[in-house]
């Protein structure tokens, strides 16, 4: 009984001095890369990237059109890019668009809901008026959610009043 108690404390002295030795790994790593196998390119891999979405919509066209503060009126800049959508939408009746209203962050949070809605209705009935069919077209709001400028200039807040076109 005394010697397995003394080879015991044996190993637990082992086990301790080599614990109380730290190592920063420093050791390993140099070993590592003094005796890594050189490297060869694998033989036989080829890597093809995958093949880029295939944008819906009208190709050359905007997909955003932009309001004046506290307004849900189409601009006459803009009425261009919505009829390019219309006409898109009107010759392919399989497609669907969402139009996202948003806003700047003037204003309260339901206010600017609304405001998001009227802006993505603007553009919904604008493009009813030119022939598409309205079961191809949801209005949404965002409000303030999804900013395109976080800056608190008026350049920033009008980058974020606007109406995405989005296809599904």
């Amino acid at each position: 009984m005394n010697r397995f108690l003394s080879l015991g404390l044996v190993a637990a002295a082992t086990v301790l001095a080599g614990c109380a030795t730290p190592s920063d790994g420093s050791d390993q790593t140099t070993h590592y890369y003094a005796n890594r196998p050189a490297s060869r390119p694998v033989a036989g891999v080829r890597v093809n990237p995958a093949p880029p979405k295939a944008e819906r919509g009208p190709v050359g066209v905007a997909r955003i059109v932009y309001f004046d503060f506290d307004k849900s009126t189409i601009r006459p800049a803009d009425r261009s890019v919505v009829e390019a959508h219309a006409n898109y939408l009107r010759a392919r009746r399989s497609e669907s668009v969402v139009l996202e209203g948003h806003t700047d962050v003037r204003g309260g949070r339901e206010y600017n809901l609304a405001l998001g809605q009227r802006r993505s209705e603007s553009v919904k009935k604008a493009m009813a008026l030119l022939g598409v069919d309205t079961s191809q077209i949801e209005a949404v709001s965002w409000g303030t959610e999804k900013p395109a400028s976080l800056e608190q200039t008026e350049a920033g807040y009008q980058l974020n009043r606007r109406v995405e076109f989005s296809y599904r």
